[in-house]
């Protein structure tokens, strides 16, 4: 236990990965102004009568949002017909030095929840279809604050963190310009949108602690993360009964702006372990197999990697163009099930004349390692490679309202769905699970 708290406190004075760096950059940056008429302004509800500038230039923003998706297989899979849900979330964000307290200071809480029933468990996938749905929790219907966290800057390049946080958020870990978030801006399935093969090894929502490095002062630049966090975090509990017994999860993670062919592409790199003791079919995969018990496994470990590039931007950092992207994850493979993944895709963002629209298309591939049964399926292979490709095109009806039309074609990791019944003698019965084709449309509404 000594050991472990030397070296948590030795990562928080040397350097947090899934971390948002560019808060620092918002102190040079203007405030955001949500006037304006009904169908140009940012927000649905705009600035309360000037109050929410007013609140802004102090310092204070409320983030809301809701996101409704209407999304069916319409072959393959495991069943088929519509499913109707959604997620809100509500996001408070302070800069203590804006507010005349003290400065370097960045408070984060956030509130969301989810509703209904999404087709996640209907496709035969390991990864969610709906990445949207899975947070804060896979149908939990309730609301839950994944993050209550602080940040503090000493210097341009130096900053500790601290908290409940949330690991994945629109602008931090597993970062890319053309798929990245949780599911309600670009892409909906989670395999394009952060890395699987860390999965196993981040919790969404857990107690930890780490610093930020700026090598070049600028965030948009280079960013070098690390931390140490709890193994067992869930975003509806607070975590202290759990923290650090035994299972204390590090990572550390660098992203660094590239300049090819004098156009804006990064460049990401991340390693994460656990010491945490798991089952290959922990956390979103146990509903994989319903019966069966699974060997458990000590500790396990990740590597991720992702790159953009644009190859049109009309303006230099201006966030507009067509670009291409890419992933590619490895872990131990045993407990980590996502043994090797990969995805490649195309991505753009305000072109053919519409300067909010975006659109994306990608492929992904996973190498699926087999969990080890105990008991009557102990020698049988239930999983098999999943791979898939998805397109979108979202349509900015208003800056504040976005419709997205999406269709997915996967072949699921789930080579079969299987039921072991208890006899005198266990009897197994299984049917094949074919690809699935998946279309889905979105709407997010931004209050």
């Amino acid at each position: 236990m000594k050991g472990t708290i030397v070296l948590f406190a030795v990562i928080i004075v040397l350097t947090g990965i899934f971390l948002d760096a560019q808060a620092f950059a918002a102190e040079a940056m203007p405030a955001p102004n949500y006037a304006g008429d009904f169908l140009t302004r940012s927000t649905l509800t705009g600035d309360w009568g000037g109050l929410r500038n007013d609140w802004a230039k102090k310092g204070v923003t409320f983030d809301m949002s809701l996101t409704q998706t209407g999304m069916s297989v319409i072959s393959g899979g495991t069943h088929h017909g519509w499913e109707y849900s959604g997620r809100g979330d509500l996001t408070l964000n302070i800069d203590t030095q804006k507010l005349g307290l003290w400065p370097g200071g960045f408070i984060t809480v956030e509130v969301e929840g989810n509703y209904n029933r999404s087709i996640n468990l209907e496709t035969g996938a390991m990864l969610p279809v709906n990445t949207n749905q899975i947070f804060p929790t896979m149908g939990s219907d309730q609301l839950n604050i994944p993050n209550v966290s602080i940040m503090q800057f000493f210097s341009h390049y130096f900053g500790v963190f601290a908290g409940k946080l949330a690991t994945i958020t629109s602008h931090s870990g597993d970062m890319n310009e053309f798929a990245h978030g949780k599911g309600d801006t670009q892409f909906l399935n989670l395999a394009l949108n952060i890395n699987p093969a860390v999965s196993l090894t981040v919790p969404y929502s857990t107690l930890g602690a780490g610093v930020i490095i700026l090598p070049t002062k600028n965030p948009a630049e280079a960013v070098i993360n690390m931390m140490a966090y709890d193994g067992n975090g869930e975003a509806e509990s607070s975590g202290f009964d759990t923290i650090f017994k035994s299972n204390t999860n590090y990572a550390i993670e660098g992203r660094v702006r590239t300049d090819f062919l004098g156009l804006t592409g990064h460049q990401l790199a991340g390693v994460t372990y656990s010491t945490r003791s798991f089952a290959s079919l922990d956390q979103d995969l146990h509903f994989i197999i319903e019966n069966g018990a699974i060997e458990q496994e000590d500790s396990s470990w990740s590597f991720h990697y992702n790159f953009d590039q644009y190859l049109y931007e009309p303006k230099k950092g201006s966030g507009q163009g067509i670009g291409i992207f890419g992933r590619f994850g490895a872990s131990d493979g045993d407990p980590n099930p996502v043994h090797y993944f990969y995805s490649l895709g195309i991505g753009g963002k305000g072109v053919l004349g519409r300067p909010l629209d975006q659109f994306g298309i990608g492929y992904y591939y996973m190498d699926i390692s087999n969990p080890k049964f105990t008991g009557p399926v102990e020698t049988r292979e239930f999983l098999r490679d999943e791979y898939g490709v998805e397109a979108y095109y979202s349509f900015a009806i208003t800056p504040w309202m976005k419709l997205t039309p999406d269709i997915q074609v996967v072949r699921g990791a789930q080579k079969e769905t299987v039921k072991v019944e208890s006899r005198p003698h266990p009897v197994i019965h299984k049917e094949d699970v074919k690809t699935a084709t998946v279309v889905g449309l979105r709407l997010q509404m931004i209050f």
